[in-house]
């Protein structure tokens, strides 16, 4: 506390006393109110520290995506009871129509078209449990591009030609050209090798990634793990193409179920 004693004397003097002294405690009353000032303000600016994310870019990106899935099956698992009613409905009618096909009540015809209803309904029910199994996948894919920047640097490129391996994926930056045109190639080969129809899990833009903004038109998902004879000579196949592609070796907890190979470039946001 600034503390004025004025002496009797002149009053010329103590008057200069009396403005020094009011001076020097408005001074003093100036920096005590900043103190309390900067005091306030500083545990907020602690707090404000405290609630910053610690959460990296691939974290986020993941939790983003892996709600977007979550939002997106769950809305697909609510058509399934809409169409299970139908199937049941449309499977007592076919067993209906054979009963009635055998006694001569019916024609072939009709019980053809009976038949087709169960087809029709099941097949419906088959796409949704698709897309499902086609949501899961397509995730994965999402993270590519950020996985990819922590190996090579951030806004740095792949080169032709170059590959990048991680526990989670492998991925190979063909210097060929690539478009779903070429699907019948990669198909003979593997029909060639293994006997069997290329197992073709999303071909070209699906429902799920207009949702997220990804651009897949110019790509294909094979239902194919990496780690295994028909997954290695896929990867050789496509390498002595000179065909880009994202190999995933294992699934996401809680959101991707399994392996599988994305050929083309990676899905980029649009």
């Amino acid at each position: 506390m600034v503390q004025c004693h004025v002496q009797p004397g002149s009053r010329f003097r103590a008057f200069t006393r009396v403005t020094v002294c009011v001076a020097a405690a408005s001074v003093l009353l100036l920096a005590i109110a900043a103190d309390a000032k900067a005091q306030k303000k500083r545990p907020v600016k602690q707090a404000q520290k405290k609630t910053v994310p610690a959460a990296t870019e691939l974290a986020k990106l993941r939790e983003d995506y892996v709600n977007a899935t979550k939002e997106y099956k769950a809305s697909l698992e609510k058509l399934l009871p809409l169409y299970e009613k139908p199937l049941l409905a449309a499977a007592e009618h076919f067993a209906k129509s054979k009963e009635l096909f055998a006694q001569g009540l019916i024609s072939k015809r009709d019980l053809d078209l009976s038949e087709r209803a169960v087809a029709d309904a099941k097949a419906k029910i088959d796409e949704v449990h698709r897309q499902m199994g086609a949501a899961d996948t397509q995730m994965a894919e999402a993270l590519v591009e950020v996985e990819t920047e922590k190996q090579i640097g951030k806004g740095g490129r792949l080169p032709k030609g170059g590959m990048i391996r991680s526990t989670s994926f492998i991925r190979y930056n063909g210097g060929g050209p690539w478009s779903l045109s070429q699907v019948g190639m990669v198909d003979s080969f593997f029909r060639q090798k293994f006997d069997r129809p290329l197992p073709i899990a999303v071909l070209g833009q699906g429902a799920i990634h207009n949702r997220w903004r990804l651009d897949h038109h110019n790509a294909m998902d094979l239902s194919l793990n990496p780690e295994g004879v028909e997954g290695q000579a896929m990867m050789e196949f496509l390498r002595s193409r000179g065909i880009p592609f994202s190999a995933f070796r294992q699934a996401i907890p809680g959101t991707a179920t399994g392996p599988h190979i994305h050929v083309g470039l990676p899905s980029h946001r649009y």
